[in-house]
């Protein structure tokens, strides 16, 4: 991580944020979980993870994001999602555009941010054709800026056999 730092500061000249996107400044940066969050859903085992979110730009009117999971114990890599955030123009309505490092799964989440908290919720999704069953079918997600300065995330997802319930929960705090 930081050697990508360092060569974004060598080869890329520093860019405004577009104008667009001045409502999502508060999500520019690195975040680390401050300690680890939760994660279950009825057909997994509980499990404890850590996690760093990276969101920045280059002055298009998009945010590039990536989130890389760890195991809390054993430090294993367990997820990556990578992507882009779009706003609207003139709206307060926001897209993520999500692609899962399973190679399964592509999200296009669509919804609305309020002050500095973000709803989103599955517009899309498309999975590849040797995808695991159950399928997931759903997705809603809310980040959220908290008065002490840490952001919230909380992922919630329906599968074929299972409704929409939390299946995420963890607090970061910015680490650049």
């Amino acid at each position: 991580m930081e050697y990508l730092l360092i060569w974004r500061k060598l080869f890329l000249p520093s860019v405004e944020l577009n104008p667009a996107l001045l409502p999502l400044d508060w999500l520019l940066g690195t975040w680390e979980s401050d300690e680890p969050g939760e994660g279950c859903f009825p057909t997994i085992k509980p499990f404890r993870y850590t996690e760093t979110l990276n969101f920045s730009h280059v002055g298009q009117p998009v945010i590039n994001f990536m989130f890389n999971a760890f195991h809390a114990e054993t430090k294993k890599p367990l997820h990556r999602e990578c992507g882009f955030i779009r706003m609207q123009p003139g709206t307060n309505r926001v897209a993520f555009i999500i692609a899962q490092n399973s190679g399964s799964l592509v999200e296009i989440e669509e919804g609305e941010l309020t002050a500095q908290q973000l709803n989103l919720h599955s517009q899309s999704l498309a999975r590849t054709s040797f995808a695991r069953e159950p399928y997931v079918q759903q997705i809603s997600r809310v980040f959220q800026l908290r008065p002490d300065g840490r952001l919230e995330q909380t992922v919630s997802m329906a599968t074929d056999n299972q409704a929409l319930m939390q299946h995420l929960h963890i607090t970061y705090r910015r680490s650049s």
